[in-house]
């Protein structure tokens, strides 16, 4: 099926170096690989090959379906958790035994259903356990339901401790020190177990959180992991979109649904082939009273303006040149030339929503990592 005109590539050399880079920085500490949520959107079969192939050798999914997708896209020395743990009402839990996945148990229950099963294997399959030090969200809710729980059921396999940071993105947060030393406190009670805790922000608190391994997720793929800083990370997702048609309109009249953004001058628009169908936020577009995100078109920034539609959107390109913006010219909308995070802030939303949001329309283009 020939795809819609939508651009979207991936850059897996930037993908592999930012992993690089990462685990250069938490050394000796081990650098895992987040690839839950289809790898962010890039997908998990183009993802978690190249990070493989680059030395990761640690993933952390979400689902057990994503897990048997990451085993089936690495080696078998690949170690796959997933982290939101057994699946209620879903049997059976020894398919996860099976596809060689580790479950991070988070409560009692899960821990008597997979300590039942382990008893039935000699050597024990792996599995994390997870302590809630703050996000109530996951996890045993306290370092004592979770001695309670491995004294009544055994913790037979367990091989990592972790944690789930609340705000690692904001350095002065106090809950950082109080959660790193919730961790610590668990980690003394249960020293034969590794540790983990640090996510991609986590990575850079002043305190170096790092402990015996680190699960980065977006920071992989070229978001900021320290909002207000420069961003650390190579860019690795570059989406373009190309212009279909473009017009004039006088100064007072509107553009887009429910008319919510009107011309302050006579101003030429220019409609884009992409819409919230395709993943982007429908509040991208400034309306009144509200600016909106910007695109780059011919060598600069131009303003999207009234709301995004279902396939569709339109930006301002009265200051360029009339003979540079024509059908078929490219808008850049997060790449080299507009930061992720920028785009994302300026349409209301998160680097982490536009990606795993990413739409299925885009003719991807992969990247190959010149190293491999």
């Amino acid at each position: 099926m020939t795809p819609a005109p939508g651009r979207l590539t991936i850059d897996l050399g930037a993908l592999a170096a930012n992993w690089r880079d990462l685990a250069r920085r938490v050394a000796p500490a081990r650098c895992a690989a987040v690839i839950k949520a289809n790898a962010y959107g890039l997908g998990i079969e183009v993802a978690a090959p190249a990070l493989y192939a680059t030395g990761c050798r640690v993933f952390f999914v979400a689902h057990r379906c994503e897990g048997a997708r990451a085993r089936a896209a690495t080696g078998e020395d690949a170690c796959i958790y997933v982290l939101n743990g057994l699946e209620p009402n879903a049997e059976p839990d020894a398919d996860y035994a099976a596809l060689g996945l580790a479950p991070v148990i988070g409560a009692a229950e899960e821990l008597a259903r997979w300590s039942a099963l382990a008893a039935k294997f000699a050597a024990p399959p792996p599995f994390a356990l997870h302590l809630d030090t703050g996000m109530n969200r996951l996890g045993f809710a306290s370092l004592a339901d979770l001695l309670a729980a491995i004294e009544r059921h055994g913790a037979r396999g367990a091989d990592l401790l972790m944690s789930h940071f609340v705000a690692s993105e904001e350095p002065s947060n106090p809950l950082n020190a109080a959660q790193i030393a919730r961790l610590a406190q668990a980690r003394a009670a249960l020293p034969h177990l590794a540790a983990a805790l640090a996510n991609s922000s986590g990575l850079f608190l002043p305190e170096a959180p790092f402990l015996d391994l680190v699960r980065p997720g977006v920071a992989l793929y070229g978001g900021n992991p320290t909002p207000g800083l420069a961003n650390p990370m190579r860019t690795v997702v570059t989406l373009e979109i190309p212009i279909q048609q473009t017009r004039w309109i006088e100064a007072g009249e509107s553009c887009g649904y429910n008319s919510q953004w009107t011309a302050p001058r006579r101003t030429r628009l220019a409609t884009l082939l992409a819409g919230y169908a395709d993943g982007l936020p429908r509040s991208a577009g400034a309306v009144e009273g509200r600016a909106g995100a910007e695109v780059f078109i011919s060598g600069r920034r131009c303003p999207l303006v009234g709301r995004v539609s279902m396939d569709l959107c339109i930006a301002d390109v009265t200051d360029l040149a009339e003979d540079v913006v024509r059908p078929g010219a490219l808008g850049e909308f997060f790449g080299p030339n507009i930061p992720l995070d920028d785009f994302a802030r300026r349409s209301g939303t998160i680097g982490y929503h536009l990606l795993t949001g990413l739409g299925l329309r885009y003719q991807r283009v992969v990247l190959p990592d010149p190293a491999i």
